[in-house]
């Protein structure tokens, strides 16, 4: 997820572990990261999903839940084959 602005009152290291729980919520967490890209907060959230329904599913749930603390740019859901992540497509 790209992170724009923050809702009024969120402190910013509690951005990322607010995306894991959410995800926690429906799936387990593998790993969550948080990285500046072209000047921008990218939210990596992985996370183990039954089939690619359920991982937009859980995509979007975090979304919705993330969007009481942040403005949510841009998301997307990747699913890994062998060494690549290849976008989950609804």
């Amino acid at each position: 997820m790209s992170i724009g602005a923050l809702a009024a009152g969120t402190a910013p290291p509690t951005v990322v572990p607010a995306a894991a729980a959410a995800v926690a919520e429906l799936a387990t967490v593998e790993a969550q990261d948080l990285a500046v890209v072209s000047g921008g907060a990218r939210v990596t959230v992985r996370f183990t999903g039954e089939d690619d329904e359920h991982a937009l599913r859980i995509g979007r749930h975090a979304v919705e839940r993330l969007r009481e603390r942040a403005e949510v740019v841009s998301w997307r859901v990747t699913r890994r084959v062998g060494g690549r992540w290849y976008p989950v497509v609804p």
